[in-house]
């Protein structure tokens, strides 16, 4: 959950963080035993692209994706090089939360989809500044090869490295209907190459996608349950200017999630997850100025904290139903 320990902190108060972590596994707090104290993720526009936006599989992109590639675009659209990025972001939050340590997230569009000596020269300058302390490339499941990987298994030596891969769902018509322009199977082949380098899988995961049932995203937890993944990122469906799925949403093809709906199947996915598979995010971070819908995807903390006390309502923690499941077969 990427700034979790900082919207947590500030939403519970530092006493009720560990009644957080009692719930269910959270990045903060895996960074905070690993590393002793906070650590801060900064995301960086690396100015990569996408075959599924240059024409290699499609040129419309995932269909939530925006122009920003689901990221920053602060090289996109300030030109800020990866090293500007990293030195404005520390500068910006050492001063705000005093932290010390931070991990450069490659975010905007496909982190590895690029010639090998253009991705170490990416990867190198994320890793530069001595402050940093890890990395996190997001990329597609289709974009990885022997070298990439074995180049990111040689940084994970030395440093903390977390292999983003996007999934969205563990079924094959809604990543068809969403233009993802891959199988699942293809994702569960990227999981089992990455690992043999000793790489840190983190899925991400979206709910609401059209034409998906509660029971079909609930069937994705208890996917990711299955695989050798360490990580996962929850989002929820928001619709961005410029989208095909703008489109859908004005002629009335969907509807978006009330937030009532979107927490209780929060709860509902992390009881799926076993128990080890650490929580990056709980809902995203739409661009206010991007977003169409719902508005109350704008109010993160607002979300964080229903998910925490239904969480608590319902006496429910990670891994719970799935513990029961397995023992019901």
């Amino acid at each position: 959950m990427q700034r979790f320990d900082n919207k947590v902190t500030k939403q519970f108060g530092e006493r009720n963080v560990a009644t957080v972590e009692m719930r269910y596994k959270s990045l903060s707090g895996h960074l905070l035993k690993r590393f002793g104290e906070r650590v801060h993720k900064i995301a960086i526009d690396a100015g990569m692209s996408c075959p599924n936006r240059d024409g290699t599989i499609s040129r419309q992109g995932c269909f939530f994706c925006n122009r920003l590639g689901s990221g920053t675009g602060a090289l996109m659209t300030e030109c800020l090089s990866i090293g500007e990025q990293i030195s404005r972001a520390i500068q910006r939050i050492e001063t705000r939360f005093k932290a010390r340590k931070f991990i450069s997230y490659l975010q905007s569009f496909s982190n590895t989809y690029a010639p090998l000596p253009v991705l170490k020269a990416i990867y190198e300058e994320a890793l530069s500044n001595k402050a940093v302390v890890g990395l996190s490339v997001a990329t597609r499941p289709d974009c990885l090869n022997y070298q990439i990987l074995e180049l990111l298994g040689n940084y994970g030596k030395n440093k903390m490295v977390w292999l983003e891969l996007g999934l969205q769902s563990a079924h094959d018509v809604t990543l068809k209907k969403i233009n993802r322009g891959h199988d699942v199977a293809c994702f569960s082949k990227a999981v089992e190459k990455a690992r043999d380098f000793g790489l840190s899988i983190c899925a991400h995961v979206i709910l609401g996608l059209p034409g998906e049932t509660r029971e079909m995203m609930l069937e994705t937890a208890r996917f990711l349950s299955s695989l050798q993944v360490e990580g996962v990122k929850i989002h929820l469906l928001y619709v961005l200017k410029g989208t095909p799925f703008a489109s859908w949403y004005a002629h009335g093809k969907f509807k978006c999630l009330e937030r009532h709906e979107y927490v209780e199947l929060v709860v509902d996915f992390i009881e799926l997850l076993r128990k080890d598979i650490i929580i990056h995010r709980l809902t995203g971070d739409p661009p206010p100025g991007e977003l169409i819908a719902p508005g109350w995807a704008l109010d993160k903390s607002a979300t964080l904290r229903l998910v925490q006390e239904c969480l608590e309502r319902r006496d429910t923690w990670q891994g719970k139903r799935l513990m029961t499941f397995s023992a019901g077969r």
